[in-house]
């Protein structure tokens, strides 16, 4: 299994203005994989400019607001490529492609690590964070899984939100349970 780091990407639109999406980052060897899906805005980006930051946050908002819409957190430049970071983050790491492996539906950008910098401790996430990630996850294969699987996981993520989430976790969980209710609905779902 490859190591995946579930991270908040961010990548510059052709205007300058930085475009923000929650990634996993496949690790190979001293090399940060991003595989964008095709279509999608952080493709095209990195095809325009070919640097990205991964910003790591306990703000587990930013991962649940990316699946739903909700794109719009405060950057600043990065400090050694074209590029910019989150704000609030505990750290960050800036990326520059090395090389593209193209593939229809996810070309894969092989990323280069250019620096890494601290900027707050972190101690992990608990239950409740872990949890607003994998239904953020989750949220972007509403369309792949069949709704007994969707049914299932949701309801074993459920029990960790009851028992630790905090106020922000619980605004991240009703942003992606609105989606899920959306996509219920669509499939004549009650």
């Amino acid at each position: 299994m490859p190591h995946i780091v579930e991270t908040i990407v961010t990548t510059l639109n052709r205007d300058g203005s930085a475009y923000i999406a929650p990634l996993g980052l496949i690790g190979e060897g001293e090399h940060w994989v991003i595989a964008p899906f095709t279509p999608s805005r952080t493709l095209d980006n990195l095809r325009a400019n070919p640097f990205a930051c991964a910003s790591h946050t306990v703000d587990v908002r930013l991962f649940a607001g990316g699946v739903t819409g909700r794109k719009s957190w405060p950057t600043v430049p990065a400090t050694h490529i074209k590029g910019a970071r989150l704000a609030q983050c505990v750290s960050h790491w800036e990326l520059a492609v090395d090389r593209v492996v193209d593939d229809e539906q996810r070309p894969r950008f092989v990323c280069k690590l250019v620096a890494s910098e601290s900027h707050a401790p972190w101690s992990g996430y608990n239950r409740a964070q872990a949890a607003v990630i994998e239904c953020a996850v989750l949220v972007t294969r509403l369309h792949m899984l069949p709704p007994e699987k969707v049914e299932a996981e949701l309801a074993y993520l459920e029990i960790a939100i009851a028992k630790t989430a905090g106020p922000l976790e619980i605004e991240a969980w009703g942003w992606l349970k609105e989606k899920i209710d959306a996509w219920r609905q669509n499939k004549g779902r009650s």
